[in-house]
């Protein structure tokens, strides 16, 4: 049975029509053990029955057959040659004396007729298939149990003694209230005791589903739930950390709308201000103009967004990332043939190094063909040397142990060009860490009015969430920049062609 108030309590304070008609915890778990001990305790029950039904009619039978080997004892030849009881009527009566039961015995010659006792007892059969066997005999439709014994001696004769049954009966009955009876009241009392215990242990979980009802949808903050058991507190522990997932998640959604809101502005304004400058002249050659800038600012307002989205989809995936097998010669090299039309657009040397050994690393890839598309776009951007050298770039890849090492490597300024170290990279002169956050341009990108500080914010998310890393440093001869994804080296896949 359901304890209703604490079937409600279970519920919460809002139910619906499926839940009310649903059992409560308590009670599913008290059945589930209680069915199993009621069972048992019926096939002990039954169990007890018969075998005390068996003991109590073996001593029922034993005492029978005492009466009735006392009584054979008694039968002999008379003078004349034939048989009799040579018991008195007294002798007889303490013989066959029962307190509680009616006795009467038939003595009887092979050919069936009778010697001495009463003629209404009589066997189906003449003589017993033993010394002596028990039956079930009814006299005057009444059941009673009889004892048959064959004796030779004297002369060949056959005895039945029987007697009712009611003793037995009650003696069982007493004996199966007796066994029980007690085990019934245990039973009763294991049950209200079990029913209180899995309330008490599930309280933590009434206390964990009143605190859940108790919370805005803005509060994930740990529960602070008191579990009694291994299982509430993993249950806790699990809670906790969706909450904090999805913590991580509302507020990577939060600094993405912040985000966009804050620097889609300037470019949107930008673009307003150049079609109302358009719309105000009558010369084409302005509409011209404009209509390229308004086309410019529309490349950088969607190449921001871009990244905007790259970093929110990269904190969105850090809670279930799993890494595998990439072949990183193959994607280093797909990258850069797919890089080689904007670099001869942009006038600058394309090269690759190490590139033509098998490399495996263990990562995402699509995280790392996001990485070095960034890391590429940075370098053709503003790896442009300020002394007019012919640009150069340089992809490379580069085994080191158990890590394996993919370079970008451009001939222009450097990292050192940007400004001093602020307030959110304390410490650097160089610039270089605090380029490595959102936000953050070097001199180039200021110079040239491009770009929105991500990228290499993006390239640092990345490698943090294949559990890599990112260096940066100098090209060769201490000119240029060098940015370098350290991965964790690992097998080929299974299935890989050889020498892949």
């Amino acid at each position: 049975m359901i304890h209703r108030p604490w079937h409600r309590r279970l519920r919460g304070h809002h139910p619906d029509a499926t839940a009310a008609r649903l059992p409560g915890l308590d009670a599913r778990l008290a059945r589930r053990v209680m069915l199993p001990l009621g069972v048992v305790w019926l096939v002990s029950s039954l169990v007890a029955a018969a075998v005390g039904s068996y003991f109590a009619a073996a001593v029922f039978d034993r005492a029978l057959l005492d009466d009735a080997l006392g009584l054979a004892a008694a039968v002999e030849q008379a003078a004349g040659g034939d048989l009799q009881v040579t018991l008195t009527g007294a002798e007889l009566r303490a013989v066959l004396f029962d307190q509680s039961e009616s006795v009467v015995f038939s003595v009887r010659r092979p050919d069936g007729t009778l010697v001495a006792g009463d003629a209404r007892l009589q066997l189906s059969r003449r003589q017993p298939a033993a010394s002596f066997e028990f039956a079930d005999l009814p006299l005057d439709d009444e059941p009673m149990r009889a004892v048959v014994l064959a004796r030779s001696q004297p002369q060949p004769f056959t005895l039945v003694v029987a007697q009712t049954m009611h003793y037995r009966g009650t003696l069982l009955r007493r004996l199966l209230l007796y066994a029980t009876a007690p085990q019934l009241l245990l039973l009763v009392g294991l049950g209200v005791w079990l029913r209180r215990s899995i309330r008490l242990d599930l309280q933590p979980i009434h206390a964990l589903q009143a605190e859940l009802n108790r919370r805005g949808a803005a509060d994930l903050q740990p529960l602070p739930v008191h579990a009694g058991t291994a299982d509430v507190h993993s249950l806790v522990q699990s809670i906790d950390a969706l909450m904090a997932r999805l913590s991580g998640a509302l507020r990577s959604q939060r600094e993405f709308a912040g985000n966009v809101a804050h620097e889609l502005r300037t470019p949107l304004a930008g673009i307003r201000a150049l079609a109302d400058y358009g719309l105000a002249s009558a010369d084409p050659q302005q509409w011209r103009e404009q209509l390229q800038g308004i086309a410019l600012s529309q490349a950088r307002a969607s190449r921001l967004v871009d990244q905007l989205l790259a970093i929110a989809l990269a904190d969105e995936a850090s809670g279930g990332l799993a890494l595998q097998p990439v072949a990183l010669d193959e994607l280093a090299h797909r990258m850069l043939l797919r890089a080689v039309p904007r670099a001869d657009a942009a006038g600058v040397d394309l090269g690759a190094q190490g590139l033509d050994a098998p490399a495996w690393v263990l990562g995402d890839e699509g995280l790392i063909e996001g990485a070095l598309q960034n890391l590429l776009d940075n370098a053709l951007r503003y790896g442009r040397p300020p002394d007019g050298r012919p640009p150069q770039v340089t992809v490379g890849i580069e085994a080191q142990g158990d890590e394996v090492q993919l370079w970008v490597q451009d001939n222009g300024p450097g990292l050192a060009a940007g400004p001093p170290a602020t307030a959110e990279a304390p410490g650097q002169a160089d610039g270089s860490a605090r380029l490595l956050q959102r936000w953050q341009q070097g001199g180039p990108g200021r110079a040239l009015g491009e770009g929105a500080g991500l990228g290499l914010a993006i390239v640092t998310r990345y490698a943090a969430l294949m559990q890599a890393r990112l260096l940066t440093g100098t090209g060769e001869a201490g000119q240029g920049a060098r940015l370098t994804l350290v991965l964790r080296a690992t097998a080929p896949a299974e299935g890989a062609a050889p020498g892949v």
